[in-house]
This record gives C-alpha cells, sequence and structure tokens, in this order.
C-alpha cells in the first residue's frame, strides 16, 4: 500500500487497494488520512471520496495543532489575568514600565491615585469594554476634572487596556468607538520686553539671570535652573546638557523630545 505524504508534517493519504497512486482517480475506493494527533499518537480517518476531500482534513487538523500552543497559552493569561481587579494588574503592568522618568512616574502615579483607582480600582479586568471606558470619560465630567487632567487619565487607562488586550484578554479593542477627551491647550504667550523688564525689576540676580537665559537663550525653565561651570566647553560657548528634575530637585539629563 502506498501513500502520498504531504509536507512539513502534514501527514498522509491513501487508498487501501490494488491500485498504484496513478490510479487512484479513478478507483471507486475511499481515500485514508493518516496523522500525528495532539498527543503525538498516530491516527487514522477514512471516507474521503476524493483527493482534495483527504488533503483539505489533513490541512484543517495541521492548523489546529498549530494553533493549539497559542489558544491554551491565551487560556491561560486569562485565567490569571481575568479575575484581577485593575488595581492589581496595574502593580504588575507598572513593574514593565521601569524605563520612565521619575518625573514621569510620578505623574503616571498621580494619575492613578486621583482619577483611576477611584473610579476602576476594584474592577475585574475581565468586564472592560468599550461602555466601561466611556463612563469613566463622564465620571471624570462629573467630578469636574479638567480637560488637560482627563485627557492624560484616559492616555493611560487606554494603555492599560491595550496591554491587556495584546495579552489576549479581550476578544474586542475595549476601547473602540471610546471618543477620547478634546484637550486643546491655549495658544502660548510671549513676555513682551516691557513685561520681561519689568521682571528684572522685581527680581533678584538669581531671577534676573534665570529670565535672561530663558528669553535670551531659549532655555527651559528646569534648563535655566541647571545652568553650572561644568557645561561650559569654552570662554564663549556653555553646551546644555542637564536640566532641573522637579520631581527629585536634582540635576538630571536632558528630555529627547
Amino acid at each position: 500500500m502506498a501513500a502520498k505524504t504531504l509536507p512539513r508534517g502534514m501527514g498522509s493519504f491513501f487508498q487501501e487497494c490494488e491500485h498504484s497512486p496513478s490510479r487512484w482517480a479513478k478507483c471507486p475506493h475511499p481515500y485514508k488520512v493518516r496523522y500525528g494527533d495532539a498527543g503525538g499518537r498516530q491516527a487514522e480517518e477514512s471516507g474521503f471520496a476524493t483527493e482534495d476531500e483527504g488533503i483539505n482534513r489533513l490541512t484543517t487538523l495541521y492548523k489546529a495543532r498549530k494553533a493549539a500552543p497559542r489558544q491554551d497559552a491565551k487560556a491561560e493569561r486569562i485565567a490569571k489575568y481575568g479575575p484581577m481587579q485593575l488595581r492589581e494588574y496595574t502593580a504588575e503592568w507598572k513593574d514593565g514600565h521601569r524605563h520612565l522618568a521619575p518625573a514621569s512616574l510620578s505623574h503616571l502615579v498621580s494619575l492613578l491615585q486621583s482619577h483611576i483607582f477611584p473610579a476602576l480600582g476594584s474592577r475585574r479586568m475581565s468586564s472592560f469594554d468599550h461602555k466601561v471606558a466611556d463612563g469613566f470619560i463622564r465620571i471624570l465630567e462629573r467630578n469636574g476634572v479638567g480637560l488637560a487632567a482627563q485627557s492624560n487619565a484616559y492616555d493611560k487607562l487606554k494603555s492599560i487596556l491595550l496591554g491587556a488586550h495584546r495579552l489576549g484578554l479581550f476578544d474586542d479593542n475595549p476601547l473602540a468607538g471610546v471618543k477620547p477627551p478634546q484637550y486643546d491647550p491655549k495658544r502660548a504667550v510671549i513676555p513682551s520686553p516691557a513685561q520681561l523688564q519689568a521682571v528684572r525689576v522685581v527680581g533678584d540676580d538669581t531671577l534676573t539671570l534665570v529670565v535672561d537665559l530663558m528669553s535670551g537663550c531659549g532655555l527651559r525653565n528646569g534648563e535655566a535652573a541647571a545652568v553650572n561651570l561644568r557645561n561650559l566647553v569654552a570662554d564663549d560657548v556653555y553646551r546644555v546638557k542637564e536640566q532641573v528634575n522637579q520631581t527629585t530637585k536634582t540635576y538630571d539629563r536632558l528630555k529627547h523630545r
């Protein structure tokens, strides 16, 4: 009995008769398929009228076997994280964001404690959907939270839920169709020469120096406050390499944006 083997371990198909494989297409005998099941054992199925039916059955079985490990891993993640409260899940999620600068980490913790956890901290991860996300925005609106804080809080919740979506906790995107808060910051106001002169008059030498560095050299607040002799690379050249971190109140590297 000859058999035809498909590539990549998909299995083989054959007929139990005296005819050669070249005659199978005209033979009335049904086709059989042989393949390795999920447990690694050889299995057979019969009753396929044509070669194409047998090949289609082997292809379906092969795809199911290949997908099984991914489905098992997904089921394990759902079983582990689905029953977790958002507060518990976020603690583990936050551990994966070790790259955050102190100021960014402080901002994240503030948004979690002030807005996200009071509204959603006890909710199970498996219960999130677009209605819950939209309801969170309405809670912020009812509490009179400013648009800037609404936008920041929603962005953090979005990051958390999208991470859970990538883990497979949700079949559908829990943020699909949700309209995020629209924060439109006002245009920055540039002080006039008269206003700058007034600041120089009322301030001490330190404030005057900071004002001159910001207005004359275009430095940001933290960069101007961090000016020091170490960053002088020539008598008339200063290289901006540091800024004062508003959280730690120490010199820190520049943020590259």
